[in-house]
């Protein structure tokens, strides 16, 4: 069973998606939070798989309630709900630790396979999605520059993430590289672990900060 929390202050909109959210047999509403504050103390009570997150709460919003959500050290993910699409906050909670975005527009079914996206450990954002949010918000480094945080990474892994970067699926980059799919799984596993990123969103978002890729250009 998923263990989901709803955070919104707009108690129609929030009691409307824990219904939703509720009827799934594999889906279970642990806790509702109408602010950042209560979403984080939600968290720590129930060690929910899933925080259904929005932005704009009063309080503590929803940025900074992921970041310590985050903090907390827990497999718990964060899927945050905007009425904005793509903007600055929205990039802003990804570099926070959000696993992914949804807007709150999107269909019933489109939100409670998100949830079951996320709280199994993928990526939310389809390929396209990721490169046009980084393309549209990132600061484009300066080419050459690398990070420290890409300091441990061998040449095949700065490979890898790269192309994960560019949106790639596990089975696409193994195509690319002529490798195993399983082969490129344990490759983006290390990689993880070295950069500190916790999926492939944060890898996405690595892999732009630090020049891997620039956007508008496919390496």
């Amino acid at each position: 069973m998923i263990k989901v929390v709803v955070a919104d202050d707009e108690t129609l909109f929030r009691s409307g998606l824990a219904i939703i959210v509720g009827m799934q047999d594999d889906l279970d509403v642990v806790a509702e939070a109408t602010d950042g504050h209560q979403a984080v103390e939600a968290v720590r009570r129930h060690r929910p798989d899933v925080v259904l997150m929005d932005i704009q709460m009063p309080g503590l919003d929803g940025i900074k309630a992921t970041k310590e959500i985050v903090r907390l050290e827990l497999p718990t993910r964060v899927l945050i709900l905007t009425t904005f699409g793509i903007d600055r906050n929205v990039y802003a909670a990804l570099r926070a630790g959000a696993s992914g975005f949804l807007l709150k527009t999107v269909p019933p079914s489109q939100l409670v396979e998100g949830v079951r996206v996320v709280a199994g450990g993928d990526m939310l954002l389809a390929p396209g999605l990721t490169r046009r949010l980084i393309e549209e918000l990132v600061q484009r480094p300066v080419d050459g520059i690398r990070d420290s945080r890409l300091t441990g990474l061998t040449e095949r892994e700065a490979e890898v993430l790269a192309l994960v970067g560019q949106g790639l699926s596990n089975a696409e980059i193994a195509t690319t590289l002529n490798l195993s799919v399983a082969t490129i799984k344990s490759h983006v596993g290390h990689l993880l672990a070295k950069t500190g990123a916790r999926d492939r969103v944060q890898a996405v978002v690595l892999a732009y900060e630090t020049g891997l890729v620039v956007p508008g250009r496919r390496s």
